[in-house]
């Protein structure tokens, strides 16, 4: 079957599978959106509900975009897998199950550039958890890294690939647009540090 908008449709869908909200109801019966920063995704998941629910969502985030890339790919081959790997990340961000207000995209981007090009996703996570881990900022390493994948994947998937470079370089596009206020709050120096507890 090659059909792109059903892909489409099939990849929103699956990203609307909010791991963050479902444990948060389930273990603690809690609208994760209603504490913390108010994101449903896992860093807010590790501030609201600590290191399992967090690990957990996360987990189950980067499976969604891995499980809507492989069914992507049976239905459409390479293009399917592209087409999958935006609209999974759109369902993820804005849920339509949960009125559009969902999580912020990079365990479910990573499992998408986990799925097409492995080897840019280690890069890429080797130098977000290294500007965490000196910083402590979450938010401005899942920036960078997710900035640098498409210009780390054009220089390391070869041959060259449009396709992929344009996926990589949208994901990027929404995952520094749905962080437009941690920006701000690190240019004020008023971010949120990791393991930070926030009402």
């Amino acid at each position: 079957m090659k059909d792109p908008f059903i892909i489409g449709v099939i990849s929103y869908l699956i990203g609307n599978f909010s791991s963050s909200y479902i444990l948060g109801k389930v273990f603690r019966k809690t609208d994760i959106r209603g504490y913390g920063s108010g994101n449903a995704g896992a860093t807010n998941a590790l501030r609201v509900f600590g290191k399992k629910i967090a690990l957990i969502a996360f987990i189950f985030d980067i499976l969604k975009g891995v499980l809507a890339v492989y069914i992507g790919g049976q239905m459409m081959g390479y293009t399917g897998e592209l087409i999958a790997g935006i609209f999974v990340v759109l369902g993820h961000n804005w849920p339509i199950v949960l009125k559009f207000k969902g999580g912020k995209g990079i365990a479910t981007s990573l499992g998408v550039i986990v799925s097409l090009h492995w080897p840019t996703a280690i890069v890429c996570i080797i130098i977000g958890l290294l500007i965490i881990t000196k910083t402590r900022y979450v938010s401005l390493g899942s920036i960078v890294a997710a900035a640098l994948v498409p210009l780390i994947g054009s220089l390391m998937k070869r041959p060259f690939n449009k396709g992929f470079f344009i996926t990589t370089l949208i994901l990027a596009a929404l995952a520094i647009f749905r962080h437009r206020s941690n920006i701000k709050r690190l240019i004020k120096g008023k971010e949120f540090k990791l393991g930070q507890k926030i009402e």
